[in-house]
């Protein structure tokens, strides 16, 4: 049995289907400085051959956006009042606030992004970013876990830090903890996590070896019915220097943005931005490759787009792979 046939056996297994890795199969690329082209072949039972390309890359600078700004310094940052917008899609596993007969993006409307240098810090709140700059990762896990920066501490279990090899040359972000991640303190556990297992898997990788897996907010956001929902812009001002402060250290080779929140938040962009429109192109935040792609609590609900994600990791596949030829 050839590679192709058991990982096709096994994706199969995973419950991941046609629509994730069968209309696609990982041609590792052949790296020549300075040119990387990613190719990956497509087929389905109506379509004798079709391909898709990833989009040519001429690493490390062909190819790539206008760099995001440096997250340096920290007090760029401010604490100010976030809204909420009544019907907004949220990045998590049961999609319950929308009206199931709408057909809305999940990533259609956000709470407003706090841009960097916006507004006055307090003396205080200098203070604490200032500190939150100069951690390692021991004293980074103590200070969310006694975090009170926002409201999500009234109501947490447990603070959500991450998981996997602090020295991970992969970097994966998503947006918040669930109700699954609250209560077991770990990321992407519930439906959303198996299905990223299964994307790691289908790259060659997988949870805890050489991956590490955060989020931009460390505690789980819900609305007044106790529901999920996304995090308002103070709470995502208030978590941000974490998650700066974790890629400093953690210092990777490729991130990888799971969804708007995450994608906006690193990028440092408008809100009305679409994740369509930041894929297939490799992003900079503070000089380390990005690649945007969609949330896996999306493709629960729209698994028709898996093999636009798989395009997008076939693309962060091979960036890594240039950082190592």
């Amino acid at each position: 049995m050839n590679a192709v046939s058991r990982r096709a056996i096994f994706l199969e297994e995973c419950d991941i289907g046609p629509l994730w890795v069968r209309r696609y199969d990982l041609v590792t690329p052949q790296i020549t400085a300075p040119e990387i082209t990613a190719t990956v072949l497509f087929s389905d039972h109506q379509t004798a051959a079709m391909v898709a390309v990833v989009p040519t890359a001429e690493l490390p600078n062909a190819g790539i956006s206008t760099p995001a700004p440096a997250p340096a310094p920290l007090e760029a940052i401010p604490r100010v009042q976030g809204t909420h917008l009544k019907d907004q899609e949220s990045a998590w596993e049961d999609g319950s606030l929308l009206p199931p007969e709408e057909e809305v993006s999940p990533w259609a409307l956000v709470p407003t992004l706090i841009q960097p240098g916006t507004l006055k810090l307090s003396a205080d709140a200098q203070t604490v970013l200032a500190d939150i700059a100069n951690m390692d990762i021991r004293q980074l896990k103590e200070a969310v876990t006694n975090c009170t920066r926002c409201g999500l501490c009234q109501g947490r279990q447990h603070t959500v830090f991450g998981v996997g090899d602090e020295r991970a040359k992969w970097l994966f972000i998503g947006e918040g903890p669930g109700a699954a991640e609250d209560q077991e303190g770990e990321p992407f556990v519930g439906p959303a996590g198996k299905l990223l297992d299964n994307m790691l898997m289908a790259i060659g990788i997988r949870r805890g070896d050489n991956v590490y897996i955060a989020n931009v907010v460390k505690c789980r956001p819900t609305d007044s019915e106790g529901k999920d929902r996304s995090p308002s812009a103070e709470e995502v001002a208030a978590c941000l220097p974490y998650l700066q402060r974790q890629i400093a250290q953690i210092k990777p080779t490729v991130l990888v943005a799971l969804g708007k929140t995450a994608a906006l938040s690193l990028l440092a962009l408008e809100p009305t931005t679409l994740v369509s429109s930041l894929r297939g192109r490799i992003h900079r935040y503070d000089g380390l490759p990005l690649i945007v792609t969609y949330h896996p609590a999306y493709l629960l609900r729209k698994p028709a787009d898996k093999a636009k994600v798989w395009s997008d990791l076939c693309l962060a596949k091979t960036c890594y792979a240039s950082t190592i030829a």
